[in-house]
Protein backbone atom coordinates (compact mmCIF):
# COMPACT_ATOMS: atom_id res chain seq x y z
CA UNK A 1 0.00 0.00 0.00
CA UNK A 2 3.13 2.39 0.13
CA UNK A 3 4.24 1.88 -3.58
CA UNK A 4 3.61 5.33 -4.54
CA UNK A 5 4.99 7.00 -1.36
CA UNK A 6 8.36 4.88 -1.97
CA UNK A 7 8.38 5.79 -5.56
CA UNK A 8 7.51 9.45 -5.35
CA UNK A 9 9.14 10.49 -1.85
CA UNK A 10 11.80 7.28 -1.63
CA UNK A 11 13.54 6.72 -4.98
CA UNK A 12 11.73 9.95 -6.67
CA UNK A 13 11.62 8.21 -9.51
CA UNK A 14 10.16 10.22 -12.80
CA UNK A 15 6.56 7.93 -12.37
CA UNK A 16 2.65 8.51 -12.08
CA UNK A 17 2.30 5.32 -11.17
CA UNK A 18 0.38 4.48 -7.86
CA UNK A 19 -2.30 2.47 -5.95
CA UNK A 20 -5.82 3.47 -5.12
CA UNK A 21 -6.73 2.95 -1.17
CA UNK A 22 -10.38 1.07 -1.32
CA UNK A 23 -11.62 0.00 2.00
CA UNK A 24 -13.87 -3.19 2.20
CA UNK A 25 -16.36 -3.04 5.34
CA UNK A 26 -17.88 -6.33 6.00
CA UNK A 27 -20.94 -7.29 8.92
CA UNK A 28 -21.37 -10.92 10.56
CA UNK A 29 -24.61 -11.81 11.90
CA UNK A 30 -25.97 -15.08 13.37
CA UNK A 31 -26.58 -18.02 11.04
CA UNK A 32 -29.33 -16.61 8.37
CA UNK A 33 -29.95 -19.64 6.38
CA UNK A 34 -29.40 -23.52 6.96
CA UNK A 35 -27.45 -24.64 4.25
CA UNK A 36 -24.00 -23.90 2.79
CA UNK A 37 -24.76 -22.41 -0.03
CA UNK A 38 -23.64 -18.84 -0.93
CA UNK A 39 -25.49 -16.06 -2.31
CA UNK A 40 -24.86 -13.00 -4.72
CA UNK A 41 -27.01 -9.97 -4.33
CA UNK A 42 -27.93 -7.35 -6.89
CA UNK A 43 -28.17 -3.88 -5.50
CA UNK A 44 -29.83 -0.82 -7.01
CA UNK A 45 -26.64 0.71 -7.35
CA UNK A 46 -25.75 -1.82 -9.67
CA UNK A 47 -23.03 -3.26 -7.06
CA UNK A 48 -23.22 -6.72 -5.53
CA UNK A 49 -22.46 -8.04 -2.28
CA UNK A 50 -22.47 -11.90 -0.83
CA UNK A 51 -23.78 -13.43 2.17
CA UNK A 52 -21.96 -16.54 3.16
CA UNK A 53 -21.65 -19.42 5.84
CA UNK A 54 -18.76 -18.49 8.00
CA UNK A 55 -17.59 -20.36 11.34
CA UNK A 56 -20.60 -22.46 10.75
CA UNK A 57 -23.23 -20.33 13.03
CA UNK A 58 -22.57 -17.63 11.51
CA UNK A 59 -23.25 -15.37 8.14
CA UNK A 60 -20.89 -13.06 6.49
CA UNK A 61 -22.30 -10.03 4.48
CA UNK A 62 -20.12 -7.67 2.12
CA UNK A 63 -18.29 -5.65 0.82
CA UNK A 64 -18.74 -2.10 0.56
CA UNK A 65 -15.93 0.25 -1.94
CA UNK A 66 -14.78 3.43 -0.17
CA UNK A 67 -12.04 5.19 -0.74
CA UNK A 68 -9.37 5.41 2.11
CA UNK A 69 -7.12 8.44 1.76
CA UNK A 70 -4.20 7.33 4.45
CA UNK A 71 -2.65 3.65 4.71
CA UNK A 72 -1.65 4.23 8.29
CA UNK A 73 -5.05 4.89 9.28
CA UNK A 74 -6.69 1.57 10.96
CA UNK A 75 -9.65 0.68 8.31
CA UNK A 76 -13.02 0.30 10.10
CA UNK A 77 -16.38 -0.29 9.41
CA UNK A 78 -18.22 2.83 9.66
CA UNK A 79 -21.99 2.57 11.07
CA UNK A 80 -22.96 4.07 7.74
CA UNK A 81 -21.36 0.61 5.88
CA UNK A 82 -22.69 -1.26 8.20
CA UNK A 83 -26.34 0.58 7.53
CA UNK A 84 -25.40 -0.18 3.97
CA UNK A 85 -24.63 -3.61 4.57
CA UNK A 86 -28.06 -4.15 6.18
CA UNK A 87 -30.10 -2.57 4.39
CA UNK A 88 -28.89 -4.23 1.40
CA UNK A 89 -29.59 -7.55 2.96
CA UNK A 90 -32.82 -6.28 3.76
CA UNK A 91 -34.11 -5.89 0.50
CA UNK A 92 -33.25 -10.17 -0.22
CA UNK A 93 -33.91 -11.54 2.44
CA UNK A 94 -37.25 -12.43 4.63
CA UNK A 95 -35.87 -11.92 7.94
CA UNK A 96 -35.30 -8.32 8.33
CA UNK A 97 -31.74 -7.33 9.95
CA UNK A 98 -31.16 -4.52 12.33
CA UNK A 99 -27.78 -3.19 13.57
CA UNK A 100 -28.70 -5.32 17.25
CA UNK A 101 -27.97 -8.49 14.66
CA UNK A 102 -24.37 -7.48 14.10
CA UNK A 103 -21.54 -9.57 16.46
CA UNK A 104 -18.60 -8.24 14.66
CA UNK A 105 -17.48 -6.31 11.71
CA UNK A 106 -13.64 -6.06 10.03
CA UNK A 107 -12.27 -3.81 7.18
CA UNK A 108 -9.71 -3.96 5.31
CA UNK A 109 -8.22 -1.91 2.47
CA UNK A 110 -7.43 -2.92 -0.99
CA UNK A 111 -4.36 -1.47 -2.49
CA UNK A 112 -5.28 -1.28 -6.56
CA UNK A 113 -3.42 -0.14 -9.06
CA UNK A 114 -4.64 3.34 -10.13
CA UNK A 115 -5.89 2.87 -13.65
CA UNK A 116 -8.10 6.44 -13.11
CA UNK A 117 -11.52 5.10 -12.62
CA UNK A 118 -13.87 7.36 -11.71
CA UNK A 119 -15.19 5.37 -8.73
CA UNK A 120 -13.31 3.12 -6.22
CA UNK A 121 -15.89 0.36 -7.36
CA UNK A 122 -14.87 0.29 -11.07
CA UNK A 123 -11.08 0.80 -10.49
CA UNK A 124 -9.33 -2.74 -11.53
CA UNK A 125 -9.10 -5.78 -9.11
CA UNK A 126 -5.71 -7.25 -11.12
CA UNK A 127 -2.22 -6.61 -9.76
CA UNK A 128 0.24 -4.67 -12.08
CA UNK A 129 3.98 -5.34 -11.88
CA UNK A 130 6.45 -2.92 -13.26
CA UNK A 131 10.33 -2.86 -13.42
CA UNK A 132 11.76 0.63 -13.70
CA UNK A 133 15.54 0.86 -14.94
CA UNK A 134 16.01 4.55 -14.89
CA UNK A 135 17.26 5.17 -11.41
CA UNK A 136 20.39 2.56 -11.39
CA UNK A 137 19.45 -0.92 -9.89
CA UNK A 138 15.98 -2.43 -11.40
CA UNK A 139 13.14 -1.55 -9.05
CA UNK A 140 10.24 -3.97 -8.97
CA UNK A 141 6.79 -2.43 -8.03
CA UNK A 142 4.27 -4.39 -6.95
CA UNK A 143 0.69 -2.58 -7.65
CA UNK A 144 -2.13 -4.27 -6.39
CA UNK A 145 -2.62 -8.44 -5.48
CA UNK A 146 -3.77 -9.98 -2.03
CA UNK A 147 -3.33 -12.83 -0.33
CA UNK A 148 -5.40 -15.27 -1.95
CA UNK A 149 -3.65 -14.32 -5.19
CA UNK A 150 0.23 -14.56 -3.69
CA UNK A 151 1.54 -17.53 -4.90
CA UNK A 152 0.51 -16.82 -8.89
CA UNK A 153 1.82 -13.03 -7.88
CA UNK A 154 5.25 -14.21 -6.88
CA UNK A 155 5.69 -16.05 -9.78
CA UNK A 156 4.42 -13.07 -12.11
CA UNK A 157 7.56 -10.89 -10.02
CA UNK A 158 9.92 -13.19 -10.35
CA UNK A 159 9.16 -14.04 -14.32
CA UNK A 160 9.49 -9.46 -14.36
CA UNK A 161 12.62 -9.94 -12.52
CA UNK A 162 14.51 -13.50 -14.08
CA UNK A 163 16.68 -11.52 -17.17
CA UNK A 164 18.20 -10.02 -14.30
CA UNK A 165 19.89 -12.90 -12.56
CA UNK A 166 20.85 -15.70 -14.78
CA UNK A 167 20.42 -19.12 -14.07
CA UNK A 168 17.40 -19.18 -11.87
CA UNK A 169 15.17 -22.56 -11.51
CA UNK A 170 11.71 -21.30 -12.78
CA UNK A 171 8.14 -21.85 -11.20
CA UNK A 172 7.65 -24.50 -8.47
CA UNK A 173 5.02 -23.70 -6.20
CA UNK A 174 1.98 -24.37 -7.98
CA UNK A 175 2.03 -27.84 -7.25
CA UNK A 176 3.79 -27.73 -3.17
CA UNK A 177 1.60 -28.04 -0.42
CA UNK A 178 1.85 -25.42 1.96
CA UNK A 179 2.37 -26.67 5.79
CA UNK A 180 -0.41 -29.21 6.84
CA UNK A 181 -1.59 -29.62 3.19
CA UNK A 182 -0.45 -32.66 2.30
CA UNK A 183 -3.54 -34.52 1.82
CA UNK A 184 -6.15 -35.02 -1.15
CA UNK A 185 -8.06 -32.26 -2.10
CA UNK A 186 -11.13 -34.18 -1.11
CA UNK A 187 -9.98 -35.84 1.91
CA UNK A 188 -10.75 -33.70 4.72
CA UNK A 189 -14.11 -35.75 5.84
CA UNK A 190 -10.98 -38.88 5.94
CA UNK A 191 -8.62 -36.51 7.84
CA UNK A 192 -11.56 -35.73 10.26
CA UNK A 193 -12.64 -39.33 10.88
CA UNK A 194 -9.10 -40.78 11.09
CA UNK A 195 -8.35 -37.75 14.12
CA UNK A 196 -11.07 -38.56 16.15
CA UNK A 197 -9.97 -42.27 15.72
CA UNK A 198 -6.74 -41.61 17.59
CA UNK A 199 -8.21 -38.90 19.99
CA UNK A 200 -11.42 -40.30 20.75
CA UNK A 201 -12.11 -37.30 22.98
CA UNK A 202 -12.76 -34.72 20.08
CA UNK A 203 -16.00 -33.63 19.16
CA UNK A 204 -16.73 -33.99 15.67
CA UNK A 205 -16.93 -29.69 15.88
CA UNK A 206 -13.51 -29.53 16.96
CA UNK A 207 -11.68 -31.99 14.66
CA UNK A 208 -12.96 -30.28 12.14
CA UNK A 209 -11.94 -27.06 13.27
CA UNK A 210 -8.52 -28.03 14.27
CA UNK A 211 -8.55 -29.97 10.52
CA UNK A 212 -9.47 -26.57 8.57
CA UNK A 213 -7.04 -24.77 10.60
CA UNK A 214 -3.61 -26.90 10.25
CA UNK A 215 -4.75 -30.00 8.27
CA UNK A 216 -2.03 -32.53 8.67
CA UNK A 217 -0.31 -30.47 11.57
CA UNK A 218 -3.31 -31.01 13.90
CA UNK A 219 -1.57 -34.54 14.74
CA UNK A 220 1.52 -32.44 15.66
CA UNK A 221 -0.91 -30.44 17.61
CA UNK A 222 -2.50 -33.73 19.93
CA UNK A 223 0.24 -35.89 20.10
CA UNK A 224 0.51 -38.24 22.63
CA UNK A 225 -2.77 -36.62 23.93
CA UNK A 226 -5.07 -39.51 25.41
CA UNK A 227 -8.04 -36.98 26.85
CA UNK A 228 -8.64 -33.47 26.80
CA UNK A 229 -7.06 -32.57 30.00
CA UNK A 230 -3.55 -33.80 28.42
CA UNK A 231 -3.93 -30.49 25.50
CA UNK A 232 -3.51 -28.48 29.10
CA UNK A 233 -5.53 -25.35 30.02
CA UNK A 234 -8.71 -24.87 28.04
CA UNK A 235 -9.32 -21.26 27.44
CA UNK A 236 -12.67 -21.74 25.49
CA UNK A 237 -14.66 -22.91 22.35
CA UNK A 238 -11.94 -25.82 21.86
CA UNK A 239 -8.82 -23.76 22.38
CA UNK A 240 -5.90 -25.42 24.68
CA UNK A 241 -2.39 -25.07 25.90
CA UNK A 242 -1.04 -26.80 23.27
CA UNK A 243 -2.74 -25.35 20.64
CA UNK A 244 -1.18 -22.32 21.96
CA UNK A 245 2.26 -23.34 22.22
CA UNK A 246 1.84 -24.50 17.97
CA UNK A 247 0.55 -20.75 17.71
CA UNK A 248 3.28 -19.01 19.20
CA UNK A 249 6.26 -21.47 18.22
CA UNK A 250 4.85 -21.88 14.93
CA UNK A 251 2.61 -19.32 13.88
CA UNK A 252 4.08 -16.07 14.92
CA UNK A 253 1.54 -15.49 17.19
CA UNK A 254 2.29 -12.94 20.20
CA UNK A 255 -1.02 -11.63 21.16
CA UNK A 256 -4.34 -12.32 22.06
CA UNK A 257 -5.81 -10.83 19.00
CA UNK A 258 -3.16 -12.87 16.73
CA UNK A 259 -5.03 -16.13 17.94
CA UNK A 260 -8.23 -14.99 17.84
CA UNK A 261 -9.00 -12.67 14.71
CA UNK A 262 -6.13 -13.27 12.81
CA UNK A 263 -5.03 -17.20 13.21
CA UNK A 264 -8.96 -18.10 13.48
CA UNK A 265 -12.34 -16.80 14.45
CA UNK A 266 -12.40 -18.25 17.70
CA UNK A 267 -12.88 -13.99 18.73
CA UNK A 268 -16.42 -14.70 17.93
CA UNK A 269 -17.29 -17.30 20.68
CA UNK A 270 -15.00 -16.01 23.45
CA UNK A 271 -16.17 -13.63 26.29
CA UNK A 272 -14.49 -10.78 27.69
CA UNK A 273 -13.43 -13.06 30.31
CA UNK A 274 -11.65 -15.87 28.49
CA UNK A 275 -10.03 -13.15 26.74
CA UNK A 276 -7.90 -12.09 29.75
CA UNK A 277 -6.96 -15.29 30.47
CA UNK A 278 -5.61 -15.69 27.19
CA UNK A 279 -3.98 -12.60 27.12
CA UNK A 280 -2.71 -12.52 30.27
CA UNK A 281 -1.08 -16.48 29.68
CA UNK A 282 0.60 -15.45 26.33
CA UNK A 283 2.02 -12.54 28.47
CA UNK A 284 3.58 -14.74 30.68
CA UNK A 285 4.64 -17.67 28.54
CA UNK A 286 6.49 -14.45 26.25
CA UNK A 287 8.65 -13.30 29.14
CA UNK A 288 10.82 -16.14 29.56
CA UNK A 289 12.33 -15.73 25.79
CA UNK A 290 12.21 -12.32 25.76
CA UNK A 291 14.18 -12.59 28.78
CA UNK A 292 16.99 -14.69 27.51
Amino acid sequence: PWVGQIIQGTIRLNSSDGVRLVRGSHIVTRRLFDHDKCYFFQGTDGRIIFAIPYETDFTLIGTTDADHDDPDRRPECTPEERDYLLGFANQYFRRQLTADDVVWTYSGVRPLYNDGAKSATAATRDYTLKVDRTGGAPVLNVFGGKITTYRRLAESAMAQIAPIFAGLPGPWTRGVALPGGDFPVDGVDALVAALQADHPFLTPAWARRLVRAYGTDARRILAGAHQAADLGVDFGATLTEAELVWLMDHEYARRADDVLWRRSKLGLRLDADQVRALEDWMTARRRPAVTR
